[in-house]
């Protein structure tokens, strides 16, 4: 079935198990205009383009990153060893063979080739070359493609459409990008990139009482002003982003029936809130309720 469904129907390749190991695989696809996305774990496989499926290609090309595991990509003559973190550029328009060589998992990107090639210098010369582990872009795309997964905004067709073109800004900026092009995707791609790095990293952190810019950005690589800087673009501050999170765990835990035997101040410091009522100002304000009484409703409710 997974030949068929997915390799002959969805993505045009031949696909052979290898070991004796029970095959998986489990895969997300996410569609933006002109741009998609396949992230997800596979068991040792080989994935084959052939002749007949490189002669019904479309005008588009793949990027894959390998996130874990082992693999290999053959095209052109050239052998490409995949190490966790690098990635490889695939021309659909010339047979390759891409061996996952024990379980793991691969997220890949398909491009619009025309667009990135407006961006990327002689594109034709970088299919089949190697991206090594630790290209910024690279790991951004990663980090931006994961905040996309988990996020439920990408119905909205403007959004999508900038999501889109900052994928194709990321990926170009992996391939080496033109001089005078690279820095417009640097501003567009990069930027948005590195402030969802900040913000998932906000939303990881945010119990945590030490929680600052400063910390953020020393985990980052970046200066505070930089982070300051990316939250001004979007007409906010990061004192104000991460108010917002710890007000929306707050009111998870409040409503939820997991957490019912925690006291409101318990819940409060778990949301990285030192003084209580400080809390019960910035809830009331945000919620137009104090949090006793919203989990009262909540449970008159249930």
């Amino acid at each position: 079935m997974w030949r068929e469904i997915y390799g002959r129907n969805i993505t045009h390749v031949d696909i052979d198990a290898i070991g004796d190991e029970p095959f998986h695989a489990s895969v997300t696809f996410q569609s933006l205009p002109g741009v998609a996305l396949v992230s997800g774990t596979r068991s040792a496989a080989q994935y084959r383009i052939t002749r007949q499926h490189a002669a019904r290609a479309a005008d588009a090309f793949g990027l894959t990153i390998l996130t874990s595991g082992a693999a290999t990509t053959e095209q052109l003559g050239r052998e490409i060893p995949l190490q966790p973190g690098s990635a490889v550029a695939i021309s659909p328009a010339y047979p390759s063979v891409s061996t996952m060589y024990e379980p793991g998992n691969v997220v890949t990107v398909a491009l619009p080739r025309l667009q990135v090639a407006a961006l990327v210098r002689d594109l034709d010369a970088v299919y089949a070359r190697p991206i090594l582990a630790g290209n910024e872009a690279v790991r951004l795309l990663l980090s931006y493609v994961e905040a996309l997964h988990s996020g439920d905004t990408l119905g909205r067709a403007a959004i999508a459409e900038t999501a889109a073109r900052h994928i194709v800004d990321l990926a170009a900026l992996a391939l080496g990008a033109k001089a005078d092009e690279a820095h417009e995707a640097h501003r567009r791609g990069l930027a948005a990139a590195r402030l969802e790095a900040i913000k998932a990293e906000v939303r990881d952190q945010i119990g945590s009482h030490d929680l600052s810019v400063a910390t953020v950005a020393a985990r980052l690589g970046m200066t505070t002003r930089y982070v300051h800087k990316l939250f001004e673009r979007e007409g906010m501050t990061f004192s104000e982003f991460v108010l917002a999170r710890r007000l929306e765990r707050a009111l998870r835990m409040l409503t939820g029936e997991r957490f019912a035997a925690l006291t409101v101040s318990a819940i409060a410091y778990d949301c990285g809130f030192s003084d209580l009522s400080y809390f019960y100002r910035t809830f009331r304000r945000a919620y137009d309720a104090t949090p006793t009484d919203l989990r009262k409703a909540s449970r008159r409710a249930r």
